[in-house]
Order: structure tokens, then sequence, then C-alpha cells
């Protein structure tokens, strides 16, 4: 018999959704770097589900940390279809995130808020949907966070590895979107869809991993 890990504290569950608040709700509106997690901050492993799989990627807690010191709330948001499959559980999920905030804290970095999506269309019950609207392309989760910690997505940027992220980003109205050719960055087509996403208000940009990404100041000023 196996003893489920308690729900992570500054954590609920809304609606099925994963809402995570791990810092002290700053007073100003501040921007955010909403990070996708997978092959974005950790090594993409295909539905990374155990501890001893858990690897951050080379960079990235210098990147978070930097975010930390200038007052950017970092925040995480993630699909993870894993669970809507059934491949793992909620349980196996904190306990992957505990220990990837266990290496940032080592690090000398932290995340501001943690948000998981386990809809989708081909999930078993309760999280077969066919386009919930926190599942990334969807703004659900980066609204949410905006909310919950008060931030201004017109200032906000957002990194990921697929074009679902950059479009998440673009559909919340944030300043721009980085695609990391890390993790499924690679996969034909990726780049280039998410570089197409740039308009007059949306600025995308293309970068090798989360550590090559233009310096923090010169995106938030």
């Amino acid at each position: 018999m196996t003893t489920e890990t308690q729900i992570p504290e500054g954590a609920e569950l809304v609606n099925g959704v994963f809402h995570q608040i791990c810092r002290p709700i700053k007073s100003e509106c501040i921007p955010a770097l909403f990070l996708d997690r997978d092959g974005c901050v950790v090594i993409e492993t295909h539905y990374l589900h155990k501890v001893e799989d858990v690897q951050l990627i080379d960079g990235a807690a210098s990147v978070i940390a930097r975010a930390n010191s200038l007052n950017i709330a970092v925040v995480i948001v993630t699909n993870q279809a894993g669970i809507g499959y059934g491949y793992f559980s909620w349980d196996d999920f904190y306990q992957v995130q505990q220990e990837i905030n266990s290496q940032l804290a080592n690090a000398g970095a932290h995340f501001d808020g943690v948000f998981a999506c386990p809809f989708h269309v081909k999930g078993r019950p309760p999280y077969q949907h066919p386009n919930h609207p926190s599942r990334k392309p969807n703004p659900g989760m980066l609204n949410a966070a905006a909310t919950y910690l008060n931030l201004d997505l017109s200032r906000s940027w957002i990194v990921g590895d697929r074009t679902s992220d950059i479009g998440a980003g673009l559909n919340a109205n944030l300043a721009g979107g980085i695609h990391v050719a890390s993790g499924h960055g690679s996969y034909e087509g990726e780049r280039e869809a998410s570089l197409a996403m740039t308009t007059n208000r949306f600025q995308t940009i293309a970068t090798d991993s989360i550590a090559d990404i233009p310096d923090l100041i010169d995106l938030f000023t």
C-alpha cells in the first residue's frame, strides 16, 4: 500500500487544475516570466513522473534567479496530459515538482507560482475535454496566475519549447514569447510556427535554450 503525498503548501486543485502560490503576493502589479516546465526548465523525459529523472536544464536556475532578483514573478504553466491519460498521478506530479523546487533552491532560485492542467481531448474522465480553457495554447493558466499573483500580463513574457506555449502567451496578451530548441523545440515546424505568431503587439524570439534568452532587463523594460 502506498501513501499519497499531501498536496503542497499553498496549492489547491481548482476545478481539476493545479494552482500553487509559492511566495507572498506583492502589493504592486508586477510582470511575470512564464515558463513551460518539461523541455524548458527540466530535461524532457517523455511524461516526467519519477523524481530520479528530474534534471534541470543547464542555465535554467541562473535565469530564474536573475528574474527573482529583478522582482519579476517566475511562474510555471504546464500541460500535464500524462495525468489525464492515467499514465501517472497527482501524487507523482507533486513529488517531481518538489524535487524541481529543491534543486532550484540549492541554486538560489525559486518559483512564485506553479499551474498545471491535466485536461486533454483524449484524457480519461474526469479529465477528458475537447478544448479546456486552461490547456495551452488557451490562456486560462496565465489568466489565473495574473489574478492570484497580481501580475501585469502586458509586460510579461513566456518561454517554451512548443508552439502551444507561445500561443498561450499570444492569447493572454503578453508582451512576447521565446521559443527554445530544447525539448520538443527542435521538432519540424515548431520554431517556424512560433515565430509566425509575431504581431504588432506580440514579439517572438528564438533561442537554443532558456540559458540563451536575452538579458531580462532588456525584455522587461
